[in-house]
């Protein structure tokens, strides 16, 4: 990555308390499931644009643009529940929990459409929000499997309105990815 280059994304926060429910539930799984690549709770956020490498100045200029096509979209409402696998149960690669957000799902079209002149492709599929909490080294077996999908699907269900999305830096480190918030853009 070049100097003037941003790795970065557009994504919902989440509440400290729902961080916080998911981060303990994660650290008991750990201890309970094959090694995997777990998500920091500080580190979990429901991505609803994966923006790649971007020029900072494109990136400046998309930020402006987003503000002024979600402001006035008003208060989303999101949940979180229930739990799978990418690609498939039968084939576990990444660990999630689901969400809903039906409010954000034109503002996540939006925000698509927004990054194409950064050079960043349309996304294949419909925005559909999930919580990614951990990347799987190796397939897990199938009681493996259920047992991560009993526990999390038992979470929640846990409701919280989004005000805002916030575009964030990501930078690769050994111990992990760590994100900067870059801009905050109020849907209000």
């Amino acid at each position: 990555m070049t100097d003037d280059l941003i790795r970065a994304f557009v994504a919902v926060e989440l509440p400290d308390a729902v961080r916080a429910a998911i981060g303990e539930v994660e650290g008991r799984l750990r201890q309970r499931l094959p090694r995997a690549r777990w998500v920091r709770p500080e580190a979990l956020h429901l991505t609803v644009k994966f923006l790649g490498e971007v020029d900072e100045a494109c990136l400046a200029a998309f930020g402006d643009r987003s503000q002024s096509t979600v402001g006035g979209h008003g208060v989303a409402a999101v949940r979180l529940a229930g739990a799978g696998f990418f690609p498939s149960a039968s084939r576990p690669r990444v660990a999630w929990m689901g969400g809903e957000a039906p409010d954000l799902e034109p503002v996540a079209s939006a925000v698509d459409e927004l990054a194409l002149p950064c050079g960043v492709e349309r996304d294949r599929r419909r925005w559909s929000p999930h919580l990614t909490l951990a990347r799987l080294r190796e397939p897990w077996s199938g009681a493996d499997a259920e047992r991560f999908l009993e526990v999390v699907g038992a979470l929640g269900p846990f409701d919280f309105e989004c005000r805002e999305l916030v575009v964030f830096s990501s930078r690769l480190e050994p111990g992990g990815a760590v994100y900067t918030p870059l801009r905050r853009l109020s849907l209000e």
